[in-house]
């Protein structure tokens, strides 16, 4: 029988019949507590081997029966020390070892009931019905895709002119607003007033200019 078998057994030799053992957080609590009492033994020991160390120091070899009476003591002190040691390592391994027993026992009934919530979830559906079910769906997603695509697709309006008559008639367009352009400008218009006469001295300058002209050429 494997040791789990074993543990779950009912009944035992030390064992009354009948009788419900401690539960997990009863004997976590009495582990934790007898933790507690060897953490603080080993604080006593620790203290008495400091002691007794120095009073073998202390006394030397001047009263060498008193000093080695304090490291007989002091080895004595460290043995049970050492035993306490031994003994927390056991008792902390027994306590992770009951925490995840207790732990593993509730995963195992809390899946226990989830299985439970699941079965009763199934009963009501039928793996037909979901077949069916799931094939509409897929064609409706499929005719979804198809309307969207439909909608999508570029609309072929005004595909069916020649974009070479359509060149030529915006050329014209841009020639005769160009055209239009050109009429538009006007020349400026001639003043209406006269000119200023020119002054007198100034005739009289000119004529003066032309009488010299005109003597040099005689001259030569």
């Amino acid at each position: 029988m494997s040791k789990l078998g074993k543990l779950f057994k009912g009944g035992g030799p030390g064992r009354a019949k009948g009788r419900a053992g401690p539960t997990p957080q009863e004997a976590l609590a009495r582990l934790r507590e007898t933790e507690e009492m060897l953490t603080k033994k080993q604080e006593y020991l620790e203290t008495r081997i400091q002691r007794e160390l120095a009073a073998a120091k202390q006394h030397g070899t001047r009263n060498k029966r008193a000093a080695l009476q304090a490291l007989k003591r002091k080895k004595r002190y460290e043995k049970q020390l050492s035993q306490i040691d031994g003994t927390l390592s056991t008792i902390e391994f027994q306590r992770e070892a009951l925490e995840n027993s207790h732990t593993n026992t509730e995963v195992f009934k809390n899946m226990g009931y989830a299985a439970q919530a699941m079965k009763k979830v199934h009963e009501n559906m039928d793996l037909d019905k979901i077949d069916s079910l799931m094939d509409d769906i897929t064609e409706q997603q499929a005719v979804a895709q198809e309307i969207s695509e439909a909608i999508s697709n570029r609309v072929g309006f005004g595909d069916e002119f020649d974009e070479d008559e359509l060149m030529a008639e915006l050329e014209e367009l841009e020639q005769e607003e160009l055209n239009k352009k050109m009429t538009d400008v006007r020349l400026p218009s001639v003043p209406s007033t006269s000119l200023p006469s020119r002054p007198a001295s100034s005739r009289k300058k000119v004529e003066d200019e032309d009488d010299m002209k005109q003597l040099a050429a005689w001259a030569s």
